[in-house]
């Protein structure tokens, strides 16, 4: 008898059982005002990624407090996605919620390290520190430790203006609640006389399970602190009507009976059920591993011996009918519902019925169309092929700055994408003006572009999980909502990048926008963040000076850093500036932060990509321009004339 495999079994059923009584999440209730702790073994930096998934759909609350009390500047705060949310809570878009209205905020949540996390960015106004942002402006929603350790290197000098990049508290299911049913994590705020079973209530759960997914709560000690986040367990998305009811009512008596059920003979009869349960939990997931392994093996041996596949000849492979193909994607788009719950899957009358049956007149351009769903506007993109990476990337990322996916639809071979609706359009024709276009931006409006591009950037190269390389930044892919924010869109040439910062991965097809592409990419291949940052020098250099990237390269110039060397490296540079900013800019731009872009530009294009700037490097410089832009454009609107930066 093989006793090693014996005790690996043994051990394997052990780790199974292990798993299934594992601790859910821990409460953190008293220590938020503790900024200086560094202790990371109790949840201040965040929930512990020790889910099922390491991304998953999440909800928020918060109470709407001017002046966070619109879907629009609540989406802006937390980062959330404005149709999702006001779908979410059965309002408008334009909506203002009453003062103290509980809202519904979807999110998406990713691991960060150890911690779970879903990213937003903050605008620093006066008299903010970490503690007043968490606990006052957040509500609680993140803490100070949390944010402190995003942002250390400004703790001591929190500039009116500048950027922040701030975590809030969210969590994925574990796997003994997913084997329950779970299939969301609430991050609840607790507001003043609110207990665990009045929440638990609003919700439909079952109070226990509240408790047990908040460690170390029970019915012995379920007592939990305003201005904290409790995580409560739901079977289905929550609704707005739960969060309409009554104010809670008053605690139960600390001197009355808890409903506990007595210590007996029965608890550790329900210990010892617990335990066997377990192991037999673990027998059974190994047999169904077995016969899982065992299946895909055979199906695999299968395959190789059938001799359609095995000759290597084009005509010896059946090509796929449409009918086949169009079962699987119908399999894909059944399996996508399945698992990003965030995306509404649409009916084709649906589509239809929004398009006004694809009207010529609410075509945007190439095949994507204005709709209008539930009262709002969205953009409405048909696609042939496999567009599976698109939409697993797009449910897996909540980011002010990345457009939003909000709902698909397949019909006779077509997909059809919903996207929310950016209605300014692509910042190419903002910024790179033909056909005697009069739409213009000002220096304020450019930096502020910069930063939200850099900010999407820097999301999706630090904090999606794995990360991602989008490989197609230019003009035309960034979009422009009513407030001329920028959105980083279009992800169907994104891929991941798995490895650590300077590694790369290599590929043979070279597919991009002439111009923006780095010079590793197009010579050997070379994948990396990097790559991304070379094509936002480009893009930022087409902001600048208001010309196309072709433009830029006329002559006799191949590399695009000669561009800059009129006023970087000479002595007349702030001269040079006239011919080198765009002429709609002229005599309204501040001169210092102009040359202090171009140094920006020329870190972003870099031939050595070892030696370009991190998009981290990026925001916190473009953070820095945006604060001293606030300072000048102060003194300009007061003098009428372009001062010197103080």
């Amino acid at each position: 008898m093989n006793y090693s495999c014996i005790i690996c079994g043994f051990t394997i059923i052990l780790a199974f059982s292990s798993v299934s009584i594992l601790a859910q999440q821990p409460y953190f209730g008293a220590g938020t005002n503790a900024c200086s702790s560094q202790d990371n073994s109790t949840s201040a930096f965040g929930y512990f990624c020790n889910g099922v998934n390491r991304t998953c759909q999440s909800y928020l609350t918060f109470r709407s407090q001017p002046p966070f009390n619109t879907v629009s500047s609540i989406s802006s705060l937390l980062g959330a996605d404005p149709l999702q949310l006001s779908q979410l809570n059965s309002v408008s878009r334009n909506a203002t919620f009453d003062t103290n209205q509980m809202v519904l905020v979807p999110v998406t949540c990713s691991c960060s390290g150890q911690f779970y996390q879903s990213n937003t960015s903050y605008v620093i106004r006066k008299d903010d520190t970490f503690l007043t942002i968490a606990m006052s402006t957040l509500q609680g929603l993140s803490t100070c430790h949390a944010i402190n350790a995003e942002n250390n290197d400004q703790a001591n000098n929190l500039v009116i203006g500048s950027r922040i990049n701030v975590p809030l508290r969210c969590a994925c299911p574990t796997k003994n609640q997913t084997d329950d049913g779970t299939k969301y994590l609430l991050t609840y705020l607790v507001a003043s006389g609110e207990f665990v079973a009045f929440i638990s209530d609003k919700f439909g759960v079952d109070f226990r399970e509240t408790l047990a997914a908040n460690t170390p709560l029970s019915e012995n000690a379920p007592t939990i602190l305003a201005n904290t986040t409790l995580l409560v367990p739901l079977l289905n998305q929550p609704s707005s009507s739960q969060v309409a009811g009554p104010a809670p009512p008053p605690p139960p008596s600390t001197t009355a009976t808890p409903p506990v059920v007595p210590v007996s003979d029965n608890n550790s009869k329900k210990t010892w059920l617990y335990v066997v349960a377990g192991v037999v939990g673990g027998l059974v997931g190994l047999s169904l591993l077995g016969v899982v392994i065992f299946f895909l093996c055979f199906r695999k041996r299968q395959k190789k011996a059938d001799p359609q596949f095995a000759s290597e000849s084009f005509e010896a492979v059946e090509k796929p009918s449409n009918k086949k193909i169009e079962e699987e994607s119908e399999e894909l788009l059944e399996s996508l519902s399945s698992i990003a719950q965030s995306v509404k899957v649409y009916k084709f009358e649906e589509v239809k019925a929004a398009t006004d049956n694809f009207s010529p007149t609410c075509l945007i351009k190439g095949s994507v169309y204005r709709g209008r769903i539930n009262g709002d506007f969205a953009a409405i993109k048909k696609m042939s092929g496999d567009v599976s990476k698109e939409i697993n990337l797009l449910t897996k990322i909540n980011h002010f700055n990345l457009i939003s996916l909000s709902g698909i639809c397949f019909h006779d071979g077509h997909w059809y994408l919903v996207y929310e609706y950016a209605s300014n359009g692509p910042l190419s024709d903002w910024i790179c003006h033909h056909n005697g276009d009069q739409k213009s931006l000002s220096w304020t409006q450019r930096v502020q572009i910069s930063l939200d591009v850099a900010t999407g950037l820097n999301y999706l190269h630090s904090y999606t999980s794995p990360p991602h390389v989008h490989k197609d930044l230019n003009g035309s892919n960034i979009l422009l909502d009513g407030d001329l924010r920028a959105k980083i869109a279009n992800f169907g040439l994104a891929r991941s990048a798995d490895g650590q910062e300077g590694e790369f991965a290599l590929t043979r097809h070279i597919v991009g926008t002439q111009g923006y592409m780095a010079p590793e990419y197009l010579e050997n291949g070379l994948i990396s963040p990097k790559l991304d940052v070379y094509a936002f020098g480009v893009l930022l250099l087409e902001i600048l000076t208001g010309k196309e990237v072709s433009a830029l390269y006329e002559g006799s110039s191949t590399n695009l850093a000669e561009v800059l060397i009129p006023v970087l490296h000479d002595e007349d540079a702030k001269e040079n500036l006239s011919n080198f900013i765009d002429p709609s800019l002229q005599g309204k731009y501040p001169a210092e932060l102009a040359i202090a872009m171009a140094r920006l530009i020329n870190n972003c294009i870099m031939k050595d990509p070892s030696h370009r700037a991190s998009t981290d490097e990026i925001v916190q410089s473009l953070s820095r321009i945006m604060t001293a832009t606030h300072s000048w454009e102060k003194s300009f609107s007061t003098s009428g004339s372009p001062h010197r930066l103080p």
